[in-house]
């Protein structure tokens, strides 16, 4: 803690169900609270609005929370890097208020997390998207009524998915799980012990009446001139083609790790996938810096909640309460339930493209060893997205090791793609 006459500045990087419970409860007096989000307004992807779409009852009550609070709210801000101890550079190309660079005593790391993706043949055919782009593209306004839609892949996001494309218009033609039916039962007799899930399960299932419901189940490939006309699915074992005009499809979900790796946190596995390893006060290895949410692994929203609160009662010196081991548990069913299969790594084709920002394919990955060799080789992994959807994916496909910076060296900044303008204006504005 600093000293009584001081202000104690909290800064928050991510606006989602984590960020709002942890700059909820870290809000009070004596406490400068800021909280950062790259979206246009907070909430996070699981509670997005837009047009015709209203936030949430508990995302605008934790907003309207953090108002009363006097929380300072930067929407549509990156952290692009780390200036110096205690220092984080920022991006907002479309706000004027936000600072170049922002001090912080305590840092609470809620980043959330992105989709997990796999390579088929026609993966990145016009009108094929993530089954959360489906979701975030609903809500920002683009029109779906009468579009044949086929939501496929794996984990809860398929139902939310296709419930909220359903309600926009959508003529959802099946889901598509390739989960086995074992998996799903257990999964359901399991779901008794949080009422609360079980309960939102049932309401999306009734939202989907009368949708077919295929589990054991996956896209072979998409297919099309210039955009998506058709699927082939494999439906229990049996090809079938299916007439569409979108496919929603992703294989659940992967944390968002690149500011905890440039801070120097240590990670660790959490059910197969990197977190960021924290202790039972949300404490990273980092002093000072606090993790919650999908960023610690992943386990849906009220984990997310239930850990944003504690990182904010840890980051402000109040002590933590024992309480998320349930959670956990939650986290750990989801993992054995919507385990991927190993034959969904085999379904793309030597020229089926992996790297779609330097149009890198399948093929040409094979030819190099490692990670490493394939970047420079053939520029995988330098484009816009900075590696965060193929460098994944050579580790599902092709079994190369996840890039794993030193605790010492941290990760290349910046982090997000930046202009050399306004990068260069961060490194002179430094904060008093």
């Amino acid at each position: 803690m600093t000293k009584a006459d001081t202000v104690l500045r909290v800064v928050v990087v991510g606006a989602g169900p984590a960020g709002l419970a942890a700059a909820k409860v870290a809000a009070r007096p004596g406490i400068a609270v800021t909280m950062l989000d790259d979206n246009p307004a907070p909430g996070g992807q699981v509670w997005r609005s837009g047009p015709g779409h209203p936030p949430p009852s508990r995302s605008m009550a934790a907003q309207q929370a953090l108002i009363r609070s006097g929380v300072t709210i930067y929407s549509g801000c990156r952290v692009v890097g780390i200036r110096a101890p205690g220092v984080l550079m920022l991006d907002a190309p479309n706000a004027n208020n936000v600072p170049p660079a922002l001090a912080w005593d305590r840092l609470i790391l809620a980043t959330g997390a992105r989709e997990r993706f796999l390579p088929f043949p026609g993966w990145t055919l016009p009108g094929v998207t993530g089954a959360g782009a489906a979701q975030a593209l609903i809500k920002g306004g683009v029109p779906a009524h009468g579009k044949r839609v086929v939501v496929a892949g794996s984990g809860p996001l398929l139902l939310a998915s296709a419930a909220t494309l359903r309600a926009a218009g959508a003529n959802v033609l099946m889901v598509v799980e390739q989960a086995p039916a074992r998996a799903m039962w257990h999964f359901a007799r399991r779901l008794i012990q949080w009422p609360v899930k079980l309960a939102q399960a049932a309401m999306l299932r009734a939202q989907l009446a009368g949708v077919p419901y295929h589990w054991n189940s996956h896209v072979v490939a998409a297919e099309g001139e210039g955009k998506l006309h058709c699927l082939r699915v494999s439906l229990d074992g049996v090809q079938k083609t299916i007439a569409c005009d979108w496919l929603a499809c992703g294989f659940g979900l992967q944390a968002n790790l690149e500011l905890a790796y440039a801070l120097g946190c240590e990670v660790d596995t959490v059910h197969g996938l990197p977190a960021v390893k924290i202790d039972q006060q949300q404490q990273t290895s980092v002093a000072g810096v606090f993790a919650a949410g999908e960023a610690t692994g992943i386990g849906g929203l009220d984990k997310a909640c239930a850990e944003g609160h504690a990182a904010g009662l840890a980051a402000t010196g109040e002590a933590v309460k024992p309480g998320l081991a349930r959670h956990a548990a939650f986290a750990g069913l989801l993992s054995s339930t919507f385990d991927l299969r190993p034959e969904l790594m085999q379904l793309g084709l030597e020229n089926t493209t992996v790297c779609r920002c330097e149009d890198v394919s399948l093929g040409a990955l094979r030819a190099h060893p490692d990670w490493r060799t394939a970047k420079l080789a053939t520029r995988c992994g330098m484009g816009a997205c900075q590696g965060r959807i193929c460098t994944p994916i050579c580790h599902d496909v092709l079994g190369w090791p996840l890039p794993c910076p030193s605790l010492q060296q941290g990760i290349r900044q910046p982090i997000q793609p930046v202009s050399l303008a306004r990068l260069l204006r961060g490194l002179r504005d430094m904060p008093g």
